[in-house]
């Protein structure tokens, strides 16, 4: 974590979506998601200085220390999966959900937390998770994420028990099956 940026002792919630993803909702869960969990931190990808100072901006107008927002810079592929995993939590964004990069954490053992729409965009992240055995991940409404990450938050060895079904599942994994 030290290399990464990141504080040693702190629960990581993170997103690794494009930043087009994350809507005003979202944004507002994760801001509930922090107030809830004194201590943790987002740690996005970053959109740029200026995308990301605006983030940090509406954190703080919601009553969020803007230095539990950390930024990821872009890297490569293997840096990228290397680092991931050093996150507790990936929070998925809504209506348009992570595609690949659900598959690349769940399949490094990074814990993804989402809930299904309507919608193609909406529904591929629950599809990925379900492939992956670990379905408990998968909210049934808004509320229902806010209050499982908070959760997940407050009890964090719940989420040693996703990590150890996704290491051991992972080759057996309908996701990973590729014929």
């Amino acid at each position: 974590r030290q290399e990464a940026g990141l504080p040693e002792n702190t629960f990581v919630f993170a997103c690794f979506n494009g930043m087009q993803k994350i809507t005003a909702a979202t944004f507002a869960q994760w801001m509930q998601i922090l107030n809830e969990t004194p201590g943790s931190i987002l740690w996005l990808l970053t959109g740029g200085d200026k995308t990301d100072q605006r983030l940090r901006e509406l954190a703080q107008a919601a009553g969020i220390a803007p230095e539990r927002l950390f930024f990821a810079p872009k890297a490569g592929n293997p840096a990228h999966l290397a680092r991931i995993a050093l996150a507790d939590l990936f929070l998925d964004t809504y209506p348009y959900g992570a595609h690949s990069t659900a598959a690349d954490a769940l399949t490094v053992g990074l814990p993804v937390l989402t809930f299904p729409g309507k919608s193609f965009a909406a529904r591929f992240c629950s599809s990925v998770v379900a492939a992956t055995g670990v379905s408990e991940l998968i909210c049934s409404s808004p509320d229902d994420y806010v209050a499982k990450a908070i959760g997940f938050a407050k009890k964090p060895g719940t989420l040693k028990k996703l990590r150890a079904k996704l290491e051991a599942g992972r080759e057996k994994s309908v996701l990973r099956d590729i014929p």
